[in-house]
């Protein structure tokens, strides 16, 4: 694990759970925002990229039928990386691939419960 990463997930494991959830769900709001100009590319992907590993810090800590929704996403989120250089150019495909990160966003966000605190 780079220094860069490794300095990301001790900021990351630092909240609590719920938290953790919260800001997974916000880099799938920035994913669906920031689809929206040409320009944000390396931002998206980047995002993608980090929102596998905030998955996969916090996973352990999940209870089962959420770990199942959180792994569904992180193979999701593999899938849209592996096609990446179709999606991106594509604005009907970046679009389709906006609207589920924020599908998800939504989905985490309830996961986490801070909606209810």
């Amino acid at each position: 694990m780079t220094e860069h990463l490794e300095k990301i997930k001790n900021r990351y494991m630092h909240d609590e759970y719920d938290i953790r959830l919260g800001g997974l769900a916000a880099n799938l709001a920035r994913v669906s925002s920031f689809s929206d100009n040409d320009h944000h590319q390396k931002a998206v992907e980047g995002l993608l990229e980090e929102s596998k590993y905030f998955i996969e810090w916090c996973a352990g800590e999940a209870h089962p039928d959420e770990s199942s929704q959180l792994v569904e996403l992180q193979v999701k989120l593999a899938r849209w990386q592996y096609k990446w250089s179709e999606i991106w150019p594509n604005k009907k495909k970046r679009n389709i691939v906006a609207k589920e990160a924020n599908v998800w966003s939504q989905r985490i966000l309830q996961m986490s419960g801070l909606l209810n605190a």
